[in-house]
């Protein structure tokens, strides 16, 4: 008998309404500084709550308003709509330009992960300097994957959910094409790996005393 009591608990208490549902993942949302997936949002409500359902509400309530709901890789954020992203700018932003070995480094993580540094590097043609991957990391634009399962299993490297976020992705199936990239000047039109000579490995990292090859002036 108090068997049956205690697997009848959580049914004793119905799940809140829609509505209230709804309010609770909007109050979610706002306060957290980083993405929410569904599981997250979930163990926060109470028992029985459907997180999606309200979300599919909650998504339809902010269309063509100044904060919208988008989906950030597996998880949901509100973030400001873009046509008004203008409006949250401050003059006194510094614009930095990333080097072009830290955008085709980045670059080739984001289409080709999991991918090792030795991926990377045969695809450049050149040497991938310690320091572009590290400044990479401190961004958080990238995290270290699973170790491949090649001999000496090394480490490889994706792309995080603060760069979908940056960009204002859902996913890495929404980046452009690499025709794209190349039209922007973002990635060179270099030959196929083994097409042309492999550049002194030392030749990249040499830069001037206390610049990072991260940044450009």
């Amino acid at each position: 008998m108090s068997e049956n009591i205690e697997n009848n608990d959580e049914s004793l208490f119905s799940a809140p309404p829609l509505a209230e549902q709804e309010r609770m993942i909007e109050a979610m949302l706002f306060a957290s500084s980083e993405p929410l997936d569904l599981r997250e949002m979930a163990a926060r409500m109470p028992h029985g709550s459907d997180p999606a359902e309200a979300l599919v509400l909650l998504r339809k309530r902010y269309e063509g308003r100044g904060v919208r709901l988008v989906r950030v890789g597996e998880g949901w954020a509100m973030r400001t709509a873009p046509d008004l992203g203008h409006l949250m700018r401050r003059e006194v932003v510094e614009t930095r330009k990333l080097s072009r070995a830290a955008i085709e480094t980045l670059a080739i993580i984001a289409y080709h992960q999991p991918v090792t540094r030795a991926e990377i590097e045969e695809i450049r043609g050149v040497s991938v300097s310690r320091g572009t991957v590290d400044q990479l990391l401190e961004m958080e634009w990238i995290r270290f994957g699973r170790r491949k399962m090649t001999p000496g299993r090394p480490v490889t490297f994706v792309v995080t959910g603060t760069f979908l976020d940056h960009f204002g992705l859902e996913s890495v199936r929404d980046l452009p094409g690499l025709d794209e990239l190349r039209a922007a000047g973002l990635l060179d039109n270099r030959p196929p790996p083994g097409a042309m000579p492999r550049a002194d490995p030392d030749e990249e990292t040499e830069a001037a005393p206390g610049q990072s090859e991260l940044f450009e002036d």
